[in-house]
């Protein structure tokens, strides 16, 4: 009898861990579902490591920016389950592995994600050469400093950031960091601020408040605030981000409302207010959107009302995350994405409008964005100066910068291309740059204006090369050394083989050719006679002086005879032509030898017994015609 207690003790006993494994799996997926990140992966880390744990772990690393065992969990889940895993996973992994600068292993999986080559390294070295500034960067230290981002300016001299400095507020899930209220503060002349202070109750509550932007009278403030319930979107649970509206009476912050596009089933977030006060710039994950977030517009009309949200375009937004939008006084879009090519995480770009509209956005580069999350980025520009918030320290943290203009930006080349004597323009030629090694590094073919630029480099030589058919190429050589330029105009001159050289012609085909004394063949022949070599001496010495010269020989026959036997007797001609031209040093690929027999005659003597010898004679020929 106590044995069989026992037995079933023990049975109850194994029965009650399964089921509280069990249970505890689902409390994992719940928690993830609520995206509590940190419990989550608490729990996914001492459980049995099936394609679904070792997933939401990796993701709940990674949404946390534990970036280094985010990486650990993806590769063991891509070493397991590699066959198996979604698509989107790559570009995750691939953002871990950017996050620590891992470049080489992240442009692999970004390779197979977009289908097409990445290559970080080239893109950051080119990046260098044409992002308009580069970036002084000093992180603000203050008083209870925790997690602090999205400062605003806020009048004259004062702004407003959001910050979880507030130990009395409930702990985030997402992180286990007191939700975020609104502070202000005084900017003082060095970039540093002090006289910390919340915004009254009436913006802070006991949800999330952040990204306040103020109108230029510092009367009307937009911002967020986080919803406190939860929709279950997708089979997730979230709390959705709004926007309010409140306005400065007596001095206090009073009128909260919230914008009337907001939703229960999305997001609008990040508010950006235009200069003039007319146009608000936000984020959203509303229908509609081309990815995770994008950024929109809407008009703020005189009465007050607001006209339809309007997405910017896939120009600005991609598949990912576009958010933390910033409107500059003078139209400058800023914002911050991981769907354009960058440096790992948020990178912060830039957009100008460009006929009427924001045209492709630039990297600001590495001066300022990080491998981890760059964003809320906001600048004067009459003194450029401003700030922007980062997570590159472990926590979120405002960073005062300075910024000048990019001299690398100025490192460059251009010119046009014009024929030497017409002075005509040379629409279609081809211009190279080559490195001092003598490797071409960039080229284009010219438009309509015959205009070139290229992006050089500090202390480096280099070699411009204009080329076109029938021309003379030239070579300028230049240097950005220590005795060098940084900018460099140079007119490229070049001078057409028919003009300067007596031997070469253009007919009326418009062909260019080298005219020699006619070759004669032996009757029967294809072996070159001793007068024939004579006669291409000529152009022997011609293919010398220009090396880059290249040569199409063509041999004709006249129409005595079969028209096979023509065509073959025309090819042997043209072949031993060619030899005798390598046999003189000329390199055989600047050579090309072709046999046309009868077919292109120069008159009507198309057939035998029509014509006299002489009107024959006129028809066997070899042409020399440039093609390069």
């Amino acid at each position: 009898m106590n044995k069989q207690i026992y037995i079933l003790a023990s049975l109850l006993l194994v029965s009650g861990i399964a089921l509280a494994q069990k249970g505890n799996i689902k409390r994992a997926h719940k928690l993830f579902e609520m995206r509590a990140y940190v419990e989550a992966a608490e729990i996914y880390e001492k459980k049995e490591r099936t394609q679904e744990v070792l997933q939401n772990l990796a993701d709940s690393y990674y949404y946390n920016a534990s970036l280094q065992k985010a990486i650990k969990t993806y590769r063991e889940l891509f070493i397991t389950y590699g066959d198996s895993i979604d698509v989107e996973l790559h570009f995750r992994y691939a953002q871990a592995l950017k996050g620590v600068k891992n470049y080489k292993e992240a442009d692999l999986h970004l390779s197979r994600y977009y289908n097409r080559k990445i290559n970080t390294p080239a893109f950051i070295d080119a990046l260098n050469k044409i992002t308009p500034h580069t970036f002084k960067l000093k992180q603000m230290e203050s008083a209870n400093s925790n997690s602090d981002f999205g400062l605003a300016f806020y009048g004259a001299n004062k702004v407003a950031f959001a910050s979880s400095r507030n130990s009395d507020n409930p702990a985030y899930s997402w992180n286990n960091l007191p939700y975020l209220d609104l502070y202000k503060a005084t900017m003082v002349n060095d970039g540093t601020i002090k006289n910390i202070t919340p915004f009254s109750d009436e913006i802070n509550t006991d949800s999330h408040e952040s990204n306040a932007t103020f109108s230029s009278d510092a009367k009307t403030m937009y911002f967020n605030r986080t919803s406190k319930t939860r929709t279950k979107i997708d089979n997730e649970r979230i709390a959705h981000i709004k926007i309010f509206k409140a306005e400065l009476v007596d001095s206090i912050w009073t009128n909260v409302t919230e914008l009337p596009f907001n939703s229960n089933t999305y997001s609008t977030e990040h508010p950006a207010l235009s200069k003039d006060g007319k146009t608000l710039y936000f984020a959203s994950d509303m229908p509609g959107t081309i990815g995770g977030f994008d950024i929109y517009k809407v008009a703020i009309n005189d009465d007050g009302t607001y006209g339809a949200p309007e997405n910017l375009g896939d120009k600005v937004n991609t598949k990912h995350r576009e958010q933390f939008p910033y409107i500059s006084d003078r139209g400058v879009l800023y914002f911050s994405s991981d769907g354009h090519q960058g440096y790992g995480g948020l990178d912060v770009f830039r957009s100008e409008i460009v006929n009427g509209s924001f045209g492709k956005p630039v990297n600001l580069g590495g001066s300022i964005n990080s491998s981890l999350d760059d964003f809320a980025y906001t600048v004067r520009e009459e003194n450029n100066k401003g700030y922007v918030s980062s997570n590159r320290s472990g926590y979120d943290r405002l960073y005062a910068f300075t910024r000048e203009e990019n001299i690398l930006t100025k490192y460059l080349v251009e010119g046009i291309v014009q024929d030497k004597n017409t002075k005509e323009l040379l629409s279609g030629s081809l211009v190279t740059l080559f490195d001092e090694t003598g490797t071409a590094i960039q080229d284009s073919i010219i438009g309509e204006k015959a205009e070139y630029l290229f992006k050089i480099a500090p202390n480096k030589k280099y070699k411009i090369r204009g080329t076109r058919k029938a021309y003379i190429p030239q070579d300028v050589e230049f240097s950005t050394d220590s005795k060098g330029k940084i900018y460099h105009n140079i007119y490229l001159t070049l001078e057409s083989y028919a003009d300067a050289e007596e031997h070469v012609e253009e007919n009326e085909k418009g062909d260019v050719q080298v005219q020699l004394d006619k070759i004669y063949f032996n009757f029967d022949k294809s072996n070159i006679r001793e007068d024939a070599a004579v006669t291409l001496n000529v152009l022997v010495d011609l293919l010398n002086k220009y090396p880059d010269m290249a040569i199409e020989i063509a041999a004709h026959t006249d129409a005595r005879g079969s028209d096979q036997y023509n065509l073959n007797l025309s090819k042997s001609r043209a072949a031993s032509t060619l030899e005798y031209l390598v046999s003189q040093g000329i390199d055989r690929n600047r050579l090309k030898s072709i046999g046309y027999g009868e077919m292109q005659p120069l008159n009507e003597c198309v057939k035998e017994g029509i014509c006299s010898d002489e009107e024959y004679d006129i028809n066997r020929r070899c042409e020399f015609t440039i093609i390069n």
